[in-house]
């Protein structure tokens, strides 16, 4: 079934990828001659996604030629991009979010396998990528293929890959915890995954498998060059 609606994550400032990122978004930054972006929204498009939401703040104003190249986005300002944590990027997008179901995709993925977004959709998930031995990164507990927690590190554990899908209620739940979360001082260092953690026992959440052919985070210079 067609998804009906898309927000991607491209406010951040880039840090790890600097001297490329002081004049470049990264998710602008160019692999094989295509800004990583592009591979994401080529990838939403392959399942006649209509609606896409494209969350900007650092040199925001780059993205505004997507709007001419594809159909159906549109760009939401974050104004507090340079202070506060990602949930913020989530709050720009409160007006939108629970609309429909939706994907919620960082934009600085590089999609190798636009199948990816081809999926059964019966519950919310994250896409995870397995990892045996210790991680560092964020990661997901599993009680009965259901998510119970959203943490970071552990041992033999789903790794988060930059993509979630959310049915219509969840995305609705999710918006009541982060306009929540914005009542509360200290609510500017979170990220929003955090605040889907604290309604997991509220929503039904599960892990979609991939692997790095089908979808690569690029967070470095090195492993830009790698590619």
């Amino acid at each position: 079934p067609s998804m009906d609606m898309a927000i991607l994550l491209a406010a951040g400032t880039g840090m790890r990828m600097r001297p490329i990122t002081l004049k470049t978004p990264k998710p602008l930054v160019k692999v094989h001659g295509l800004p990583l972006i592009e591979t994401v929204i080529q990838g939403l498009l392959h399942v006649s996604i209509k609606e896409i939401y494209i969350v900007v703040g650092y040199l925001g104003e780059q993205f505004q030629y997507l709007t001419k190249k594809y159909p159906g986005i549109t760009l939401l300002q974050n104004e507090e991009y340079s202070y506060k944590n990602n949930i913020s990027s989530i709050f720009a997008a409160r007006d939108v979010l629970g609309k429909a179901n939706t994907f919620i995709c960082e934009g600085d993925l590089l999609i190798k396998d636009f199948s990816l977004f081809e999926i059964p959709v019966e519950h919310s998930f994250y896409m995870g990528k397995w990892v045996n031995g210790p991680s560092h990164d964020w990661s997901f507990r599993l009680e009965n293929g259901r998510m119970t927690k959203i943490t970071t590190g552990g041992e033999d554990v789903f790794n988060m890959a930059g993509i979630s899908y959310w049915t219509k209620e969840d995305a609705l739940a999710i918006k009541e915890g982060v306009l929540t979360a914005y009542t509360h001082p200290e609510h500017e260092s979170l990220y929003w995954d955090q605040v889907v953690d604290t309604i997991l026992d509220k929503i039904h959440v599960m892990v979609y498998p991939v692997t790095d052919e089908q979808l690569v985070e690029i967070d470095t210079v090195k492993e830009l060059q790698t590619i």
